[in-house]
């Protein structure tokens, strides 16, 4: 089995891998960055609206409207980190040192725009594909920074404790700690042990394991699934969002149709034309997005309709075009002329707000461990997340990770690196019928029982057909060769139970986890 020996090993390469693999680079450390095929295939780059930009003398208008959005439920002091030093964040990486082409107006000044669950224009965007455009720049600095190797296609398998895979029988007496990965190289279906001082979860979310989603395809929760099989702690698992607006056609894709159309004017209305957000919330078609996903959930409950609509007629075509152009593209694909008809939207799986439970340095309750961006959870989002706060804190997350990772580096500390295990793995193809007709059980498990409105007993029927599945898929897994699909399925079911779990446990609805009462 090939060793690869590094300072640092990121699993995943959206934006906080990415500024994390930035940051420790700069700090003079190697990173070893596991990526899609694509550097660009991850939740960042699909990001639409923006990202928040604030560098008012006094942000608490901004920390209000975060704590407000999560259902005040989220950690004063991440929420403290995130306005303190976004603006910073944003501007020595995106700003000052990549120069990414954000929108202007005439004078020149920074483009602002207004998203739900937010009081001011505060948000800085590129057209409606924000997301893209920040991570183009970034990926093209990667690429180019001595000490960061990308792995291409590469896919961790499982996480490298002393506990269980070094081959020095006395290291399980060590305190719980993380020395790298075993990871899948597709090119030649090998297993490589990639060894580390320090191991970054930046997998992104985990909306894949439900039947509509927002996400990139094989966003299944990887981070997650690794950290708890070696024993971290997780947390707010129950409060998956789910984006109000996605694009519902029949016959044509789901895609995200971006919050920041609404913040410049668009109203949703049922079929019957009308707005029906003015009766639920004082901020109508603008409020959080737990509370709009639920509305409209229930518009389509009692109605029997397939879908709502975005009513665009207040801007001007010339403004539709220009501010959101690739939706516009998109739309028009699939036969909708947003200049001239409403957008027929549906709600979807959007956005972890828990995950692997981190401190304001991403360092997890295992040793040498980080979770940062989506796949850690710091509190900053609570029980629901605030429009355009997930860049951000891609962006603040990987940063100060990377500063801690450099500083206990470069100290005194001692990092017990051991020779793994070896692997083994059957030679046994799996089966992709089986493989895409399980995921599809997950799914549709995941959408029907523990979607955006549960009860206890739809959680407990969810429970009991996952925890079958699981079973079944543990046995496929151990008796075949290794491939991407095959991991993607493991860690979904894994992911799954952990939420339908956290769930069963919280009866209380706060912002996305709803739980209705039964007769």
């Amino acid at each position: 089995m090939e060793v690869i020996r590094t300072d640092c090993l990121v699993i995943g390469s959206g934006l906080a891998g990415s500024a994390y693999a930035l940051h420790a680079a700069k700090q003079g450390l190697t990173c070893e960055v596991l990526s899609a095929a694509d550097p660009l295939d991850s939740n960042s780059n699909l990001a639409q609206g923006g990202i928040i930009y604030d560098p008012t003398p006094d942000p608490a208008s901004l920390a209000h409207d975060i704590f407000e959005a999560s259902d005040r439920t989220a950690n004063p002091a991440a929420i403290e980190q995130i306005v303190r030093e976004g603006p910073r964040a944003v501007e020595e990486l995106l700003l000052d040192d990549l120069h990414v082409g954000f929108d202007r107006d005439r004078s020149g000044a920074l483009d602002l725009t207004r998203e739900g669950g937010h009081a001011e224009r505060r948000i800085i965007h590129a057209k409606d594909t924000t997301g893209h455009v920040i991570l183009s720049a970034v990926a093209k600095r990667v690429n180019a920074t001595p000490g960061i190797t990308r792995r291409p296609g590469w896919v961790a398998i499982d996480l490298l404790t002393l506990s269980h895979n070094s081959t020095d029988l006395t290291d399980k007496y060590r305190p719980l700690t993380c020395f790298g990965a075993y990871v899948l190289n597709p090119a030649t279906g090998a297993t490589v042990a990639i060894v580390a001082k320090k191991t970054v979860l930046a997998t992104g979310g985990l909306g894949q394991i439900f039947l509509h989603s927002t996400n990139w395809p094989g966003s299944v929760g990887h981070g997650v699934a690794m950290a708890y099989r070696v024993g971290a702690r997780v947390i707010d698992l129950e409060y998956v969002q789910f984006h109000p607006t996605v694009f519902a056609r029949k016959n044509a894709p789901r895609f995200l149709i971006t919050e920041a159309i609404r913040g410049e004017g668009a109203v949703l209305r049922n079929a019957k034309g009308e707005a029906f957000m003015d009766v639920v919330d004082p901020r109508g078609s603008l409020a959080s997005r737990d509370v709009v996903a639920r509305a409209i959930r229930q518009e389509l409950a009692a109605s029997g309709e397939p879908c709502v609509f975005l009513d665009l007629s207040a801007m001007k075509p010339e403004f539709i075009r220009d501010r959101f152009p690739s939706i516009y593209e998109r739309c028009l694909a699939h036969g909708v002329d947003i200049t001239r008809e409403p957008i027929p939207v549906v709600p979807a799986a959007h956005f972890a707000c828990g995950g692997v439970h981190a401190d304001l340095q991403g360092r997890t309750s295992v040793r040498n461990l980080n979770a940062i961006g989506e796949t850690g959870c710091t509190g900053l989002h609570g029980a629901n997340r605030l429009a355009s706060t997930s860049l951000l804190e891609c962006l603040v997350s990987g940063k100060f990770a990377a500063l801690a990772d450099a500083a206990e580096i470069r100290g005194a500390g001692e990092f017990r690196l051991p020779v793994p295990r070896e692997w083994e793995s059957p030679t046994r193809e799996a089966d992709p019928v089986l493989i895409r007709q399980d995921m599809l059980q997950i799914q549709h498990t995941m959408w029907n029982y523990a979607g955006v409105v549960r009860s206890p007993k739809r959680l407990t029927r969810a429970r009991r057909i996952l925890l079958e599945l699981r079973e079944e898929i543990q046995t496929f897994y151990r008796g075949c060769r290794l491939t991407r699909e095959l991991i993607e399925l493991r860690n979904a079911v894994q992911t799954a139970l952990l939420i339908v779990h956290a769930a069963s446990l919280n009866p209380v609805s706060k912002g996305c986890h709803f739980v209705i009462e039964e007769s």
